[in-house]
């Protein structure tokens, strides 16, 4: 299983966006991506209470909307309404909390590929994951260029039995000791660790073991100055222009 667009600029992964520069997991911030050079954007599908996906990180409202309030007890009329964008500028009034189809429509229409990382923030990894693939079963615009991530790992058991071919990638803080075999077991492609994790020695083994290994949250060269780009295969970072200057097109 070949996760799509691994060489060059692929090897950068815009985190929520470029929300370094915009609200994070805003359409205006997957189109800050695509301004700065960026083909790749990860961002959270977080399931509500009617059962719709927003695209949202956090358990709560509070941080980056006008709204507070526990996300997984929200209907999409409750969401609908929220500014998802003063928080971070006026220039981002009135910016809104896309829908996980809004924000498919618009990475496909920008030409991107997606990191679709889904969040379990009470322990609905089944649901979570189900009413994820129910919206995936029909985007065939997307084949070669989406890739599912998750911490919880029994979410992605339960993708990779409804879409068998979606490639997917293990997310840790810190990789565990039996990564490798998880790995096999759900034929996750990639992996991605927390930054301060990164050394040689699992570069060697993520190499030794055929899976791509990516970092997060990487905003400073000098988080990845020993390994990147010669070394690391790819980072996600907020600030995606910082390391698309070391890469070939």
């Amino acid at each position: 299983m070949v996760l799509p667009r691994t060489t060059g600029r692929g090897r950068v992964i815009a985190h929520r966006g470029a929300s370094g520069h915009a609200p994070e997991n805003t359409l205006a911030a997957f189109r800050e991506a695509a301004r700065r050079g960026a083909c790749w954007v990860e961002f959270d599908a977080a399931l509500l209470a009617d059962g719709e996906l927003i695209i949202h990180h956090d358990a709560t409202l509070d941080r980056c909307t006008d709204g507070s309030g526990r996300v997984r007890l929200q209907t999409f009329p409750d969401v609908t309404r929220l500014d998802a964008g003063a928080w971070f500028g006026a220039e981002f009034v009135g910016e809104r909390l896309p829908t996980l189809e809004t924000a498919l429509d618009e990475i496909a229409r920008l030409g991107l590929s997606a990191n679709l990382e889904i969040k379990i923030n009470e322990g609905e990894g089944e649901e979570s994951a189900l009413a994820v693939v129910n919206r995936l079963k029909s985007r065939s615009d997307l084949d070669g260029r989406l890739l599912v991530t998750s911490f919880d790992h029994g979410a992605l058991a339960v993708v990779r039995e409804h879409l068998p071919d979606v490639p997917m990638g293990l997310l840790y803080e810190k990789p565990a000791s039996d990564w490798k075999a998880v790995a096999d077991r759900l034929r996750a492609c990639s992996l991605h660790i927390q930054v301060k994790y990164l050394d040689g020695d699992l570069i060697d083994a993520a190499v030794a073991a055929d899976r791509e290994l990516r970092v997060y949250t990487a905003n400073r060269r000098e988080d990845v100055t020993d390994y990147w780009p010669e070394r690391l295969l790819g980072v996600i970072t907020n600030y995606p222009e910082r390391f698309l200057g070391d890469l070939a097109e």
